[in-house]
């Protein structure tokens, strides 16, 4: 028989022994959240967080994008006059050739009712660039052997000749590079139209040259991009940076650079065809590039 006093002794040891459960689970609760936020706090970087080191110790966002131009918001357009980017087929008794002489420059189409045949070819051919003498870059495939010559001009807004003159060809069909003098500059804010024209013909005074045109304007870069250039650790991410802005003479011309340092660098030949391909420049996007 279970006397009061032992049935008092049983609860007592069971309440006892749920008292100390219930303390033993909120002190090993307590003492497990903080390790577990520890841990969480040590785990090494994801892929996607990876970051490499440059050179002087500190850690840089690694590049995953190619660079690609993006039309910049304004000016919306440099001039009203169109240009053309690619010279007309087989005039002044130039050779037929598969790809004709191009400029390597953005194009807007225009859409317009013309029934010309080349009117594929017109619109507004433009670009800006921060650079004081920019350099300039042409597919040009007539070579040495066939033509008379080529000439480059460059105008003011108001037709005023600011620089002219004569252009060696390459020994075969390639990309080419025209750089401004020390006496020929570009002024911040102010339009110039520029020119390329080749000659086939032995009496130049009578012949209708094959010839590109278009427009350029030097600008000055917000305090955002300097920024973003300063924070740069290679030139590919540069001409990224450029492209991204619509700065496009600066980053073609720091991939043109970079390609001629290092012909046989796999990732500055894809830098370089992204850059022309965004413009619809696959034509030309592996030709040869003439120092």
């Amino acid at each position: 028989m279970i006397t009061i006093a032992e049935t008092k002794n049983s609860t007592y040891s069971v309440n006892s022994t749920k008292w100390m459960l219930t303390i033993t689970l909120i002190l090993s609760s307590i003492t497990y959240y903080p390790a577990k936020v520890i841990a969480q706090t040590q785990q090494p970087a994801t892929t996607k967080q990876a970051v490499q080191l440059n050179r002087s110790g500190t850690s840089s966002q690694q590049r995953t994008s190619r660079p690609v131009f993006v039309l910049p918001k304004t000016p919306a357009r440099l001039s009203p006059v169109s240009g053309r980017r690619a010279g007309m087929g087989s005039r002044d008794n130039c050779p037929a050739v598969p790809t004709a002489l191009t400029a390597l420059v953005p194009l807007q189409r225009e859409q317009k009712a013309s029934k010309q045949t080349d009117k594929s070819i017109l619109g507004i051919v433009e670009g800006v660039t921060t650079s004081e003498r920019p350099t300039f870059w042409f597919y040009v495939p007539y070579t040495q052997d066939l033509t008379v010559g080529a000439e480059f001009i460059l105008q003011d807004n108001a037709g005023n000749e600011i620089y002219k003159n004569a252009i060696a060809l390459p020994p075969k069909p390639s990309v080419i590079p025209v750089s401004l003098p020390s006496n020929a500059s570009l002024q911040v804010g102010k339009i110039y139209r520029w020119y390329l024209k080749v000659r086939c013909n032995q009496q130049q005074t009578a012949s209708v040259p094959i010839y590109v045109e278009g427009d350029i304007q030097r600008v000055n870069l917000d305090s955002r991009v300097v920024q973003q250039l300063e924070a740069a650790t290679d030139p590919g991410q540069k001409a990224t940076i450029y492209a991204a802005n619509g700065i496009w003479f600066d980053s073609l011309t720091i991939l043109a650079q970079e390609r001629q340092k290092n012909p046989n660098d796999a990732s500055v030949a894809e830098d370089w065809q992204s850059l022309l391909r965004s413009v619809n420049l696959d034509n030309v996007a592996t030709a040869p590039l003439v120092k």
